[in-house]
């Protein structure tokens, strides 16, 4: 497959629904990255904190930054509205971002615009590892519905059950990581230093995580297709129905 070849994320996610029994690395890539937002969410995640950073740095002011910041993000879901996104990744990331400016602007302390961003990686690290630890990965439930197979992992494939497990330690522990750099600087250091610092951890853990997925579910058995499973299912009744009551069936 040559670079011009490979799906983009749209693309991905019809082909899996294609209900292929070992579905090719690159669409599963392209589908797990449009999963969590794509490339694009990537850049509207971090952009606007950069924003932030760099008014402030320059201009001391919280109410500006914050306001630039805000606007920024409402202007990239208004962008992804008009090309016909979901409303999930059209909206996420103006809620944090507006959660932020406005937690910075009550408390006139510039360090709360990255406070709830902060509390909801560590509240997602937590919620990774409590469900890989009971036997309920989170990631399987994310990535279930996208690979066809809903919860079927739990009960008929317990090699992709250990996958989407060791997906999710993965996720929480780098992301309890992440946590465990910033928080630090939240208390002792100050609002610049914590804004470049979550600036230069958006992205990379991300991709991390993202690619370890990505190796342990290419090792991992194929999915069990059980919209597939259903819609055959439904085809069987119907034809016995139709041969009762004497019927061709079709």
């Amino acid at each position: 497959m040559t670079p011009l070849d490979k799906p983009t994320a749209h693309e991905a996610a019809e082909q899996l629904t294609a209900g292929a029994a070992d579905p090719d690395p690159d669409i599963t890539k392209a589908a797990m990255l449009d999963a969590f937002g794509g490339v694009r969410g990537m850049v509207e995640t971090t952009v606007p904190g950069l924003v932030f950073v760099l008014s402030y740095t320059i201009n001391r002011d919280i109410h500006v930054s914050a306001i630039a910041a805000l606007s920024l993000s409402a202007l990239m879901a208004v962008l992804r509205l008009f090309g016909k996104s979901t409303l999930k990744h059209a909206f996420g990331g103006v809620f944090g971002v507006a959660f932020g400016a406005v937690f910075a602007m009550m408390s006139g302390d510039a360090k709360n615009f990255y406070l709830p961003g902060m509390l909801y990686t560590l509240g997602l690290a937590v919620a990774y590892l409590v469900t890989a630890a009971a036997g309920v990965p989170l990631l399987g439930m994310v990535l279930g519905p996208l690979f066809r197979e809903n919860m079927s992992w739990r009960t008929r494939n317990p090699g992709r059950k250990k996958a989407y497990t060791k997906a999710s330690y993965a996720w929480g522990l780098v992301l309890l990581g992440k946590s465990a750099i910033t928080f630090p600087i939240y208390l002792w250091g100050d609002a610049t230093q914590l804004g470049w610092l979550r600036v230069a951890l958006g992205i990379p853990p991300f991709l991390l995580c993202v690619y370890l997925t990505w190796i342990f579910l290419a090792k991992a058995p194929a999915p069990i297709d059980v919209f597939a499973e259903m819609e055959a299912e439904e085809k069987r009744e119907r034809a016995a129905a139709a041969a009762a009551d004497g019927e061709t069936p079709r």
